[in-house]
């Protein structure tokens, strides 16, 4: 114990608030004040949203629990290995598959590119990870429809295909010079523990390990809770403040104009890949092409925050900047495709 004889005082503790709870609050305390007739329809279309996907969150909570308490995660960690292409192969679907969050991206990929293995395939995993992962694709089956996410998961696995191989085309040339930042980097420290169970499927024959699945369900809950009552919030806002006229004529119609927008739009509006189900269900409702929706979710996972950051943590600007291109270039394909069968 720390000797606070010889102080004055003890250190205090620093309060935690949670931004997207607040966030929540902001926009609770914002109707009630400016507009307190639409106070209590848009809480409670926003809460009956929630209790509709919450199967969805339920299904998705237990399935991450069971993956951390088993170690299956760990499963993926082997399969770097063999051909180039193989691995370009293996990476995108990995990613578009993977529970990893984007924190947890970084000391695994770190762990991959020091035993040798190619960048392409990296790449591949770099590109698809943020897109698709088994809670989102319920979330996402649950609001938007099964086809809606099959095409993002299929979406996510051809553009990290398209960026492995891609990278592989270009191996010899400037770009891949020295690609890599001389730092190491390391874990977020919150949602991803650095010291993972061996594998294990009867997980319930060891209290550490039911800890873990208990924790691990009670976090997830906990995080896609309030993400997902903040989109629909923020859903409820953008169908009474904003003109369906507006999202049509922007983003609606035929063409690749819209696709095109959704794409640049899709990284300063991206909050979060699961709090963009619902917004994009908004979006949908006032008038968004199909399109475009497919570009936005695509464009802006790639390149939210915590996914651009994992990808800037290790590799230079040149490699970076070639990521987001492939993000963005892939995102106008994939709106293409699903403009057309949609």
């Amino acid at each position: 114990m720390a000797d606070l004889s010889h102080s004055p005082e003890a250190p205090r503790r620093k309060l935690s608030i949670d931004r997207v709870l607040l966030a929540c609050a902001v926009i609770a305390a914002g109707l009630f004040l400016f507009d307190r007739p639409a106070f209590w329809p848009s809480i409670e279309e926003a809460l009956l949203s929630l209790s509709h996907t919450a199967p969805f969150i339920l299904l998705a909570v237990i399935a991450i629990a069971v993956m951390r308490a088993t170690g299956s995660e760990q499963l993926m960690e082997g399969a770097f290995e063999g051909r180039e292409s193989r691995m370009i192969l293996v990476g995108a679907l990995v990613g578009g598959l993977s529970p990893f969050c984007s924190c947890e991206v970084i000391p695994f990929v770190a762990a991959l590119l020091a035993a040798g293995a190619p960048l392409s395939a990296v790449m591949a995993f770099w590109l698809a990870s943020p897109l698709m992962d088994p809670p989102m694709f319920l979330i996402t089956a649950g609001e938007l429809g099964l086809p809606f996410a099959l095409m993002k998961t299929a979406s996510a696995v051809g553009i990290g295909l398209m960026g492995g191989f891609g990278l592989k085309a270009l191996s010899g040339s400037v770009l891949l010079v020295d690609p890599l930042k001389p730092q190491t980097p390391t874990g977020c420290g919150s949602c991803c523990g650095s010291q993972k169970p061996s594998l294990k499927w009867k997980f319930w024959e060891e209290s550490s390990r039911r800890k873990l699945f208990s924790e691990a369900a009670l976090s997830n809950l906990f995080f896609l809770g309030k993400w997902l009552l903040f989109a629909y919030l923020l859903q409820s806002l953008l169908i009474r403040y904003i003109p369906a006229e507006w999202i049509g004529a922007a983003l609606g119609g035929d063409g690749i104009g819209p696709i095109l927008l959704g794409a640049i739009l899709g990284a300063p509006a991206y909050l979060n890949g699961y709090a963009a189900v619902p917004l994009i269900s908004g979006l949908l409702d006032q008038g968004m092409s199909n399109g475009a929706a497919m570009s936005f979710v695509i464009a802006g996972g790639v390149s939210c925050i915590p996914a651009a950051v994992a990808v800037w943590a290790l590799v230079k600007p040149k490699i970076f900047a070639t990521y987001i291109g492939f993000a963005v270039v892939g995102a106008i394909f994939a709106g293409l495709a699903w403009g057309v069968i949609a």
